[in-house]
């Protein structure tokens, strides 16, 4: 019987410290604004409340991102402080209730939340030249699997429910087709990152995963070793990339110097070297006919 499951890989919280000498900091998953008034009011440095939304693992989306909020809270002279979560409704449901400022979140999530919470666009990335991101379908090298429709009665990794690449592209392709995933794959994961995906099929713990292509590339570019024995047997069409959102109840001004902060950090010598890291050329203003 065919049955669809969930598993989290390597599931766990963290904290991270960074030094007295950061502007940035990590705080614990649950805390809220609240706990935070106190300190806020013995600091003369503004606060700000940034979400990554998980598209490798929370650890590694963290380093990753956080030179680029360092950058950022020198820059606008504020201090920056993480509420990671581990799901992209998690990520939502923290700018729905006006615990974030700004939030780097999935395309999928951006849909689900542009008509229902208070946010707007505040810059998009711009990669090898352009603000489009694909989804990759990926087996193991060593299955004689070759295509999309060979993975019919396979195992299959998704990566979050809200997540565009790593979901809604392939349970777009099945709607067409007439039918599910539940009914189409002989059994269904959810991982929660896209490199857990990527890893599930490297370890053959599924047949076929559907994984975001920057994500993808990022490990060829950066951590080979992760994507050895990995096949892409199809790619998706051009998406609009996963945006930066802000509140729209943010401070204007504080607003208006964040989106210039980061439209500028390109032309900056140190601001091209931290974007180049997460292998990001510039961002750009965006409208959202881009997602539509």
């Amino acid at each position: 019987m065919k049955f669809v499951f969930s598993i989290l890989f390597f599931s766990f919280f963290f904290i991270i410290s960074c030094g007295d000498k950061q502007n940035l900091k990590e705080v614990e998953l649950e805390n809220n604004r609240d706990s935070k008034i106190q300190e806020v009011k013995q600091d003369t440095i503004p606060v700000i409340y940034v979400a990554v939304s998980t598209m490798i693992s929370p650890l590694e989306t963290f380093n990753l991102y956080k030179d680029v909020m360092d950058y950022i809270s020198k820059k606008l002279n504020v201090q920056i402080e993480f509420k990671q979560r581990k799901t992209y409704r998690e990520v939502n449901e923290l700018l729905a209730e006006n615990k974030l400022d700004f939030a780097f979140i999935c395309t999928g999530a951006y849909l689900e939340a542009m008509n229902k919470v208070p946010i707007e666009l505040l810059v998009v990335p711009v990669v090898n030249g352009k603000p489009y991101y694909q989804a990759y379908i990926l087996v193991n090298e060593e299955s004689n699997i070759n295509s999309f429709d060979e993975l019919e009665n396979k195992s299959f990794a998704f990566t979050d429910p809200l997540s565009n690449t790593g979901y809604s592209y392939v349970k777009n392709i099945l709607r067409e087709k007439g039918t599910t995933p539940e009914k189409f794959f002989s059994k269904t994961i959810f991982t929660y990152a896209h490199d857990y995906s990527i890893q599930a099929v490297k370890r053959k713990l599924v047949d076929g995963a559907t994984v975001d292509g920057l994500v993808f590339e990022y490990l060829k570019n950066f951590q080979p070793e992760k994507i050895e024995g990995i096949r892409i047997v199809q790619k998706s069409e051009d998406f609009g990339i996963p945006p930066f959102v802000v509140q729209k109840n943010l401070d204007k001004n504080l607003k208006e110097k964040l989106r210039r902060v980061m439209l500028e950090m390109h032309q900056d010598a140190e601001g091209k070297k931290l974007l180049s890291k997460i292998m990001i050329d510039k961002f750009i203003l965006a409208a959202d006919s881009l997602y539509r």
